[in-house]
């Protein structure tokens, strides 16, 4: 490719959800002091589908999901110019309660990161820091929070035990649990699977494919091979922009642009 990268307007082409978009992001930027990150993305992420990005590393994959539920913010030198909105809700409007956005953002990284505490308390963690104490509703959400990570059967005999003593996929999984168990409507997961081995990236992916239409999920993920296997629609990053955005399908057997094609064909990245 040329040294002189020039930039067209962004390819969409995405399959649609009947329920429409849970976010739009529109014309936004993003710098970190004078360096900027985020150059004019717009995307649609549509509701209960699964959204992957994908891009060749530091192409602006996980500054674009973590500015979805504001973890940016805690970057100094941070600036914005655009928009994004959940349901009509511009989430950098000023006044926004951002802790109450997080709530409706769960989030899963790209290690496992359970607390020092044991299964039961690391799911009944988000209700307790919001006042919940009730025993039943706690038991009750722990019981359905495993279910939805498809960690029920593995977990509810050691309930008390420490998080720290299951194994790295069991982890990721108990993770899930935790970021659902306060009922958000997004799942944000930035290379879920990057630290897990073939057969627990496996486990996390039949989950992934059991929990969209429930959440909507945004996923940036290293591995185009993962991409093609779990989502709905996959956007294209190079160098902070978004090149492509369209059905998985599309992207990776006949892209509209071809620096995407260059990418998906292994020609560069």
């Amino acid at each position: 490719m040329s040294d002189i990268i020039e930039f067209e307007p962004t390819a969409y082409h995405v399959k649609n959800s009947p329920e429409g978009p849970a976010l739009d992001i529109s014309d936004f930027n993003l710098w970190y002091g004078e360096s900027q990150a985020l150059f004019d993305c717009n995307l649609e992420i549509q509701k209960g589908q699964v959204t992957a990005l994908i891009g060749p590393s530091g192409c602006g994959k996980s500054t674009l999901l973590r500015c979805l539920n504001r973890m940016n913010d805690l970057v100094d030198g941070l600036r914005i110019r655009g928009r994004i909105t959940v349901d009509g809700f511009d989430i950098y409007a000023k006044g926004v309660d951002v802790i109450a956005l997080r709530k409706r953002m769960g989030m899963v990284f790209q290690k496992p990161n359970p607390f020092a505490m044991s299964i039961y308390d690391n799911i009944t963690y988000p209700l307790r820091v919001d006042g919940v104490t009730k025993k039943s509703i706690l038991d009750e959400t722990v019981e359905h929070a495993l279910k939805q990570a498809a960690l029920w059967n593995e977990a509810k005999d050691r309930l008390n035990d420490s998080a720290l003593g299951l194994s790295g996929g069991q982890q990721q999984r108990l993770c899930i649990a935790r970021a659902v168990a306060s009922d958000p409507e997004v799942l944000l997961m930035d290379e879920p699977c990057s630290a897990l081995d073939p057969i627990a990236t496996a486990r996390i992916e039949e989950l992934i494919e059991e929990l969209k239409g429930t959440y909507t999920i945004v996923m940036v993920t290293h591995s185009m091979a993962q991409a093609a296997r779990v989502s709905d629609n996959t956007a294209f990053m190079y160098l902070g922009r978004l090149i492509e955005y369209g059905d998985t399908d599309t992207i990776f057997t006949n892209p509209q642009k071809s620096r995407t094609n260059d990418y998906v064909t292994g020609r560069f990245g």
